[in-house]
């Protein structure tokens, strides 16, 4: 691509119905994406199905080759797709955000083409030899949200296509421009046909989740709507890998240094303006650093810039949606109206154009607190405290979800021993959620099923087969 406005045009349909897509920042427009039906659904899959077998032949190497390309492709435009993807989702440029998930798709990318899978033979004892293999599925669905909407795209489709499967995309109906941006680039260096997005509604993700043709759904978003996905795709009986909603605990522990864990704290909790599955969504600390930790936190969060993504001083950004604006508000007048502490934020200024929402600190919250027990999604993070280690882990694990959590401490084998008694797929130590192309991701819980990356993530995108003999 050439320019912002190139690619903005490569992906605006010339006919059919459209989408005025807004900038949540402004409110202005970004663009006009395609309405598209499941009639344009079936027609993707008819063309994904065609063009499956010959990629499904060309093997690993063509295809690892193919991914590389790809990501060469992501580079050339990186700058274009931050842009867009900063007007439609709102993150700034600057920061773990626009530039940063853009980078991390080309990342991905490549991590994803370098990854070996080999054979694995299982039994060769003279009178029984047996391998176990990995082939292609066939056709995958890839069902993404609108908090990172490209990376998460990518985490999609990368390994499916690597392990031979054509992909058709339903991007979120808040950020399909950036979605669609995202495929026609990377679509420059791979077969026609193999990688679709279909823009379209909730009966466009039903249709897909039913379709005999799709061997499996890869979806991330909200628990309510996996298992409305886990209903609707047993008659086919897909395959499925969920990462549903978390409401991940942080605990900091009684040796921790609060001046050092500051910084850590505040980017694992509202990184992405908190819009993140795996953000560390309540804070547990130990009563005898409880104070230090909410002034240390309080000045770190104080001197983060939130404004439009476009300038490069801002590295926080509004909340995509008003709905979610409203979930967060919401939150946060319960939490105040319940005697809990506002150390900063909750004051959101009345009739702006963009869904800002300000940084806030809360304390002095009960466990029970809806800001606590819910997940709120947005920039308000909860601090609550305790006073043995034991009521610690038990109110970290009260909860129904489990994606992430982690532990703080100057102790790695303390903070390991308190990690091994978390109930979620992933406990960081000293950092929250980093996630790493190399290490297997998941749920735990109701935060979904399946794991992402690594070898394990490129075996979710096969069909085991054993050859005995």
């Amino acid at each position: 691509m050439e320019s912002y406005d190139a690619l903005l045009a490569s992906i605006t349909p010339a006919t059919g119905e459209t989408r005025t897509i807004l900038d949540p920042a402004t409110g202005t427009a970004v663009g006009e994406a395609p309405v598209h039906t499941v009639e344009d659904l079936q027609a993707a899959i008819d063309a994904a199905r065609a063009a499956q077998p010959a990629w499904a032949a060309a093997g690993h190497d063509a295809r690892s080759a193919a991914l590389l390309k790809a990501a060469d492709a992501v580079e050339r435009s990186a700058e274009e797709l931050a842009r867009l993807l900063s007007r439609e989702q709102g993150k700034p440029l600057n920061g773990p955000n626009a530039r940063f998930e853009v980078g991390a798709c080309a990342a991905w990318l490549r991590a994803t083409a370098a990854t070996p899978l080999e054979a694995e033979t299982v039994v060769d004892d003279g009178d029984t030899r047996a391998e176990l293999h990995y082939r292609p599925i066939g056709v995958v669905g890839a069902i993404g949200p609108w908090n990172w909407p490209m990376m998460i795209t990518v985490w999609q489709i990368a390994p499916a296509l690597r392990m031979g499967n054509a992909v058709v995309v339903k991007p979120s109906e808040y950020t399909p421009l950036s979605v669609l941006a995202l495929a026609a680039v990377i679509n420059e260096e791979l077969p026609e046909g193999l990688l679709t997005v279909v823009s379209g509604g909730r009966d466009v993700g039903e249709a897909l989740a039913t379709h005999p043709a799709i061997g499996k759904v890869m979806f991330t978003g909200s628990t309510a709507t996996g298992k409305a996905i886990i209903r609707s795709s047993a008659d086919t009986v897909k395959r499925l890998t969920l990462e549903l909603g978390g409401n991940d605990a942080g605990i900091v522990l009684p040796d921790a240094d609060p001046a050092a864990i500051a910084e850590g704290l505040f980017w694992g909790a509202f990184i992405n303006t908190g819009q993140t599955c795996a953000a560390l969504k309540r804070l547990y600390v130990h009563d005898s650093l409880y104070d230090a930790v909410c002034t240390e936190l309080t000045a770190v969060a104080k001197a983060m810039p939130m404004g439009n993504g476009l300038d490069e001083n801002n590295v926080l950004g509004p909340l995509q949606n008003r709905q979610q604006y409203n979930i967060v508000a919401r939150l946060v007048d319960a939490a105040r109206d319940s005697g809990a502490r506002i150390l900063l934020g909750g004051n959101p200024e009345t009739g702006q154009a963009g869904n800002f929402y300000p940084t806030t600190l809360v304390a002095d919250i009960d466990n029970n607190n809806p800001l606590v027990a819910e997940e709120q999604f947005g920039p308000a993070l909860p601090i609550i405290r305790y006073t043995t280690i034991d009521q610690a882990i038990a109110m970290a694990n009260a909860l129904d979800v489990g994606l992430g959590a982690s532990v703080w401490s100057t102790d790695l084998d303390a903070a390991r021993d308190v990690a091994a008694r978390l109930h979620a797929g992933t406990v960081w130590i000293n950092k929250h959620g980093a996630v790493d192309p190399r290490i297997p991701f998941g749920g735990a819980k109701q935060s979904g099923y399946g794991l992402e990356f690594g070898v394990e993530g490129l075996k979710a995108l096969g069909v085991p087969q054993v050859i005995n003999g």
